[in-house]
This record gives structure tokens, C-alpha cells and sequence, in this order.
């Protein structure tokens, strides 16, 4: 049965990741599926005209997205926040439509590697067999499907997705609350399950967390392979870390991977976008990647927001960073570069601790709120007319950051 005309397969193979099966066969390896089920006509088949499955080349074509060549298997840093997971995956691809894993949905935060790992199941049964493959998204499932209904062409786009193998969608958590397109759902699941073919889904959450999601659909969710990812354990981080920085020709010292993969630890997208910035700030200043560097330009990164610093540490990195003893600050000295080192630390204590007024003062040699908010009023102030003061704050900053830890 053809699905599109010769024309028509080129030109969707510019824009889309449905390859159809211009040989006709399945790969030698890869015996014929069976029905999971009684290969009796479903129910929701029967309002479905014949003539759309008869159709030599219905004119509806899914506006699938492309496979990035580089989301591949041997390019998936695996440890133990996604073994399970990647495990599944190769699995599917290396068997596609001949496992119990069906459907396979993967689900995880922001950036650990879900629409990866999707993709290179795509790309693997593009490379190794003549099975139809689509990867799409939530947003464009539901546009596709609501304009089938607007042009009065859904029997072409069921045709159009019963003839599909694999059918890969990314972020289905944006099905919530879409009644409509959760219907089409439903139904093309059916019938992908029933005719054997493979489904694999990703979402940023649990089913059971889909609020807004059609209980028959969630059902079919967690009747398959439910696959999480976890935020990436240092080994994993630092494997990453030196991926990225031999994909892109550049020699960094261990100690600066290990450093930074020590304080960017949410998930893989921040590290990447940490090493990115690293090295075109060493590239464009022509500077070699050390730990100054890395205090310069992530800083603001490598804040862990569940720990604060003390107003000691704070009191003793700004003394030590402006040239000027403890002691004198904890004082009565009314030098310049005392008084101004004892109201920045007031004023990154008050920032930085949480500590009320009255506490921080305790730590400045025992001066009262009324004096730590004068400090801090000045710094402000300073701040807003000296560039070079503003700057020098900042760099204050990520060393009391950077330190802490």
C-alpha cells in the first residue's frame, strides 16, 4: 500500500523524519509482526471509509519534525541516573516492534537527555531497516490533527498514521487539556498497538503528575515501559564535560572539569551551556582555561542555592580580596579601605546570610542595625556611581560563591 507519491516522498524526506518503505520489504533479520490482539476490525475503525485505505496516495502528510544525526546511542553519556532507561531505548531500536516494551515512554526534568534518547531510536531504525519512522512533536500531533478535521481529511491522516512502524512523540504533557487531540490520540494508539507497531512518548513527568490527561489515555501510558531520567551523578558529569571538550578540539585541565562538574550539577544542558561559555570567553580574550577563569565567567552558575555562606567566610574573603586585616575591621579604625572593607561585608552578609540586621552587626566588632543599614545605603550608592566599585563587588561575589563550597 502506498501512502504518499515518489514526488511526495521526496520532498516530506527534506522536512520530515517519515522515511517510507521504498523497498517494499522488511529487513531479512526482522521477521513479519504479529497481531498483539484479535486482528478483528477495531471498533473506532468502522466509521472509517475504506476508500481511505484504498487510496492509492492520500494527500495528507504529517508534519513531522527532522532527527538530529548527532542524538545517537554511542553519543548518550550513560551512568546510573539513565542505565534503565538507556537500556529500553537500544532495545526498541535494535528490535523495533518486537519487544513488551510498547509503548516506551521516558520522562524527566528540563535537560537530562529525554528528546535524545528518543531521537536515537529514530535514528537507529532509519539506519539499520526500511521501517516507516516518525518523530514528532505534541504541538505538531495537535496541529495536524485539528487541520485533518478542518479540511474534512481525517480518514487520510488515520491512513497516514496506521502505516507508520515507529511513531516517536516528544513532550506529550502538552496533550493536557487538549480534549480533541487527546481523542486522535487515543485512537491512533489503538491502532499502532493492535497492528503491532511501536510507540515511544517522552514528557518532563510521571503519568500519574498529567493533570488534565484522559484517564483511558494514561492507562495506555503506564501499560508499556515507563523509563525515568535523574539528574546526572558527578562520574556522569564529568564524562559529559569531557565530551564536549574533545568534540570541540580543546584541551582543559582535569582539575577544572572536576571543579566544575562538582558545582553545575543540575542537568545536562546547564553543563553544556557552562562549557560553551567557557570557551568562547578563553577563545575571544585568548586566555588559558584555569580556575580564574572559571570564577570569572560562571560565576553566577556555580551558586548553590540551598547553602548560604557564613558572615565569617564573607568577613574574611572581602578582607582578604581588599587588602586589609580582620582585625581592623572588627575595629574602631576609621581608615578609608577599613570602614569601606567592613560595609561591603555588611552589605554581602545582608545579601548573602539572611541574617537580621541587629546579628550581622555582632560580627562587625558589635556595631548596632542602624550602622549595618548606613553600610549598606553607602555601598548602594557607590555602587550606582563607580563602575569600578561595581565591578569590584561583583568579583567579590563569585569569590565568596566560589569559596564557600
Amino acid at each position: 500500500m502506498a501512502i504518499v507519491s515518489d514526488s511526495m516522498k521526496q520532498d516530506h524526506q527534506k522536512t520530515s523524519a517519515y522515511l517510507p518503505d521504498s523497498a517494499g520489504e522488511r529487513p531479512a533479520s526482522v521477521p513479519d509482526a504479529e497481531p498483539l490482539s484479535d486482528p478483528a476490525t477495531p471498533d473506532y475503525l468502522l466509521n472509517v471509509a475504506s476508500s481511505a485505505f484504498e487510496s492509492p496516495g492520500p494527500l495528507f502528510v504529517a508534519s513531522g519534525l527532522p532527527l538530529n544525526s548527532s542524538y545517537t546511542f554511542d553519543r548518550f553519556i550513560e551512568g546510573d541516573c539513565n542505565q534503565f532507561a538507556r537500556s529500553a531505548a537500544l532495545a526498541i531500536a535494535q528490535q523495533p516492534r518486537y519487544t513488551t516494551f510498547n509503548p516506551l515512554l521516558i520522562y524527566g526534568g528540563v535537560g537530562l537527555g529525554k528528546t535524545h534518547l528518543v531521537q536515537a531510536i529514530g535514528n537507529h531504525v532509519c539506519e539499520h531497516s526500511n521501517y516507516k519512522v516518525l518523530y514528532t512533536s505534541s504541538d505538531h500531533f495537535t496541529s495536524d490533527y485539528m487541520q485533518s478535521l478542518r479540511t474534512n481529511r481525517s480518514n487520510e491522516f488515520v491512513a497516514f498514521y496506521s502505516d507508520i512502524d515507529l511513531l516517536i512523540i516528544d513532550d506529550i504533557q502538552f496533550f493536557s487539556d487538549q480534549e480533541k487531540t487527546q481523542e486522535g490520540l487515543f485512537h491512533i494508539f489503538n491502532i499502532l498497538y493492535h497492528t503491532g507497531k511501536q510507540i515511544v512518548f517522552s514528557t518532563d513527568r510521571a503519568p500519574q503528575e498529567m493533570a488534565g490527561m484522559a484517564d483511558r489515555l494514561l492507562s495506555r501510558f503506564q501499560g508499556g515501559l515507563v523509563a525515568d531520567l535523574q539528574q546526572p551523578e558527578l562520574e556522569t558529569r564529568i564524562a559529559i564535560l569531557n565530551r564536549k571538550a574533545n568534540d570541540q578540539d580543546i584541551s582543559i585541565p582535569y582539575a577544572c572539569i572536576e571543579f566544575i562538574a562538582h558545582h553545575v550539577k543540575n542537568n545536562v544542558r546547564e553543563l553544556e551551556s557552562a562549557l560553551i561559555r567557557l570557551l568562547a570567553h578563553a577563545t575571544l580574550h585568548r586566555r588559558d582555561i584555569d580556575a580564574q577563569l572559571i570564577r570569572e565567567v560562571l560565576g553566577e552558575m556555580l551558586i548553590d542555592t540551598h547553602a548560604k555562606p557564613t558572615v565569617e567566610e564573607i568577613r574574611r574573603i572581602t578582607c582578604e580580596y581588599l587588602g586589609v586585616s580582620e582585625d581592623l575591621v572588627l575595629g574602631r579604625g576609621r581608615k578609608r579601605e577599613i570602614v569601606q572593607a567592613r560595609h561591603v561585608g555588611m552589605y554581602f552578609s545582608k545579601q548573602l546570610t539572611g541574617h537580621s540586621l541587629a546579628t550581622i552587626g555582632r560580627y562587625f566588632g558589635g556595631k548596632d542595625h542602624s550602622t549595618v543599614i548606613h553600610a549598606c545605603r553607602g555601598v548602594e550608592n557607590h555602587m550606582e556611581t563607580d563602575p569600578n566599585f561595581r565591578d569590584t563587588l561583583k568579583r567579590i561575589r563569585r569569590e565568596i560563591e566560589i569559596r564557600h563550597r
